[in-house]
């Protein structure tokens, strides 16, 4: 113990306390142990909030399954199931008077869409494609040919593992389409919520260290992630030309489920890789945090005004980071 608070302290900057007489130094040093043995606590607190998540999944789990099932109309809602306070009810409730009501309703006729009756739609079409392209992260990651295959999209699942790995796993449920094999897409996401014995003070909470994609099965001709392109090349000597095709990776969001292969044993990241993988895990909690458990927000649109907090709020139970650790 001794060693590693040596060490723990000498890679701090105490020249910012050398004008401080020696007593005062000694006792910041303790205030530093006992940093050290609350971040410890922290780890653990972690630890029991990630397996409480878990639990809690399984408590999620039938009203999720019953929105998949109203989503792709596998069954209709009740009366009951729909009962839902109007804004007008609403209101009223709150005890606004009536005659604001009718002022509002008084409001050019452009601010409100119109009601379409259409009894042969079943259940609620491109619901996912509306979710990703409603919520700023995800739609920049939207190419246009990527939405006739998000059409195909039925459910989003969250899978948690408590430990053996720590993390969760994206679950993407696709219906029979054109464009590939696979009736569901993965994307496993590795947890720890350990203290770096080289740096204890940089703990923050969960932390992603790890991910990996499943392989897509396309269909011949529908690989939306790779295009071919023609370049043309000149002989120097002879002064003719001719043309080669190759194929390169192209913009997708299908891209999600084929991220960078981390590098083996301690071997450093390159910027553009490090920079994928950040955007990657961020993309990724996103999902788990805000796409899942608030997916009808999202359709709606009421949940996009609570986007700008939600990387700047510090209320959350879970202070999840992501980094990447070899």
């Amino acid at each position: 113990m001794q060693d590693k608070l040596k060490k723990i302290f000498s890679n701090q900057k105490m020249a910012d306390c050398e004008p401080l007489p020696k007593s005062v130094q000694r006792r910041v040093k303790a205030l530093k142990r006992l940093q050290l043995e609350a971040t410890k606590v922290e780890a653990k607190f972690y630890e029991e909030l990630h397996k409480l998540e878990c639990k809690f999944a399984e408590r999620y789990a039938p009203f999720y399954n019953k929105r998949k099932d109203i989503i792709n109309a596998n069954i209709e809602p009740t009366d009951e199931d729909c009962e839902w306070s109007t804004d007008e009810e609403q209101e009223l409730a709150e005890g606004l008077s009536k005659a604001s009501i009718v002022e509002k309703k008084k409001r050019p006729a452009e601010t409100k869409e119109p009601e379409v009756e259409d009894e042969d739609t079943k259940g609620i079409p491109h619901f996912w494609l509306t979710v990703f392209k409603n919520a700023d992260l995800l739609s920049e990651m939207i190419q246009e040919y990527d939405e006739p295959i998000l059409k195909h999209l039925m459910d989003i699942k969250c899978v948690f593992s408590e430990k053996n790995p720590m993390g969760f796993t994206l679950e993407f449920y696709f219906e029979s389409n054109d464009f590939f094999n696979n009736s569901v897409l993965t994307k496993q996401y590795i947890m720890k919520s350990e203290i770096d014995e080289n740096d204890p003070f940089s703990f923050e909470g969960h932390e992603i260290i790890k991910c990996c994609g499943c392989e897509i099965e396309w269909k011949k001709g529908k690989d939306v992630t790779t295009k071919v392109v023609k370049k043309k090349l000149k002989h120097k000597g002879r002064g003719t030309t001719k043309t080669v095709t190759k194929t390169v990776e192209n913009d997708s969001f299908f891209n999600f489920f084929n991220p960078p292969t981390p590098p083996a044993d301690d071997a450093e990241l390159d910027e553009d890789t490090e920079d994928i993988l950040a955007e990657d895990f961020e993309v990724g909690d996103f999902i788990r945090e805000r796409i899942i458990p608030r997916a009808v927000l999202y359709f709606t649109g009421e949940a996009l005004d609570s986007d700008d907090e939600y990387d700047d709020d510090s209320d959350r139970g879970s202070s999840s980071s992501s980094s990447y650790l070899a």
